[in-house]
């Protein structure tokens, strides 16, 4: 490693919080250290993080152009502390907002694999999804050290026939549409223009709803004003609330309240939930 980069994270932040699961093909985290697979130039090469007691996150990597990617991956310079005092005494994410108040979301390192996530998710458990992704990027990107992959880029997934994608899991018709997608919409350009852009023109494609469009948001983009309607973890929330079924689409009666915030108040509600910081009974029973 030649480069190393002290960053006071902006804002309440915790790696081991938000690192916590976010381990796939392309990262690990163990032992309190985060590692990114990064492809930079010609070569694949790894950035390590590190946070000290004091809260200071130390970035190691082999360029500075790695170290400023793990940087953003990692949302050091993304202060939410507007988020935690507007939801501080929420009846919902109060609880959770205090005990958990360094979390952020961990982004992924392009948008083409936030795209590949969301179809892998859609409508089947998180465990089954994220075993299928990591297959697919195991397959069809190139290995650096340690085992770690680089994520896969837009040409790397419109270049493939969807046999190739259905042959390691994917769902046909998501396949099709995933290759689709990539061959008709330049992904990481999508940075350019505001959510609301975005949102519109990615529910008209075929495949794609608010909970796909809600991950592309939020892991690929790095925007938090665009909530996970659907998610079948806030479906399951609902329904203790609501003490019947409830569709997908119902969970955005969850996330209005959060306005602005709506997809970083989903993942405090799906950690909150998790953790059991979510008061259900008294709202189940009010």
């Amino acid at each position: 490693m030649s480069v190393e980069l002290a960053v006071t994270p902006r804002g309440p932040f915790s790696l081991a919080l938000s690192a916590r699961h976010a381990s796939d093909a392309t990262r690990t985290f163990r032992d309190g250290v985060f590692t990114q697979a990064l492809a930079v130039g010609d070569g694949i090469e790894l950035a390590r993080a590190r946070q000290s007691p004091s809260g200071i996150v130390t970035i190691r990597s082999e360029s500075e152009t790695g170290a400023e990617r793990l940087r953003w991956l990692l949302a050091l310079d993304d202060d939410h502390s507007e988020f935690l005092a507007r939801v501080r005494r929420d009846p919902m994410l109060g609880r959770a907002s205090r005990e958990l108040r360094g979390l952020r979301p961990i982004r992924v390192s392009s948008v083409a694999q936030s795209l590949l996530r969301a179809f892998c998710g859609q409508l089947i458990e998180a465990r089954r999804a994220r075993r299928t992704e990591q297959t697919i990027i195991r397959a069809l990107c190139p290995a650096g050290p340690e085992r770690l992959h680089a994520a896969p880029t837009v040409s790397d997934l419109a270049s493939l026939a969807p046999s190739r994608l259905r042959s390691h899991g994917l769902h046909a018709r998501r396949a099709a549409a995933l290759v689709r997608l990539c061959r008709s919409i330049d992904l990481e350009r999508l940075h350019e223009h505001p959510t609301e852009a975005i949102v519109r023109r990615l529910v008209r494609e075929r495949g794609l709803g608010p909970w796909s469009v809600g991950v592309v948001c939020l892991e690929g983009l790095g925007r938090w004003d665009h909530g996970l309607v659907g998610d079948l973890g806030l479906v399951k929330l609902l329904r203790t609330l609501r003490g019947r079924e409830v569709e997908g689409w119902e969970t955005a009666e969850l996330l209005e309240p959060y306005g602005e915030f709506s997809g970083i108040a989903s993942v405090y509600l799906l950690a909150g939930l998790g953790r059991g910081l979510l008061p259900l009974d008294a709202a189940a029973a009010a």
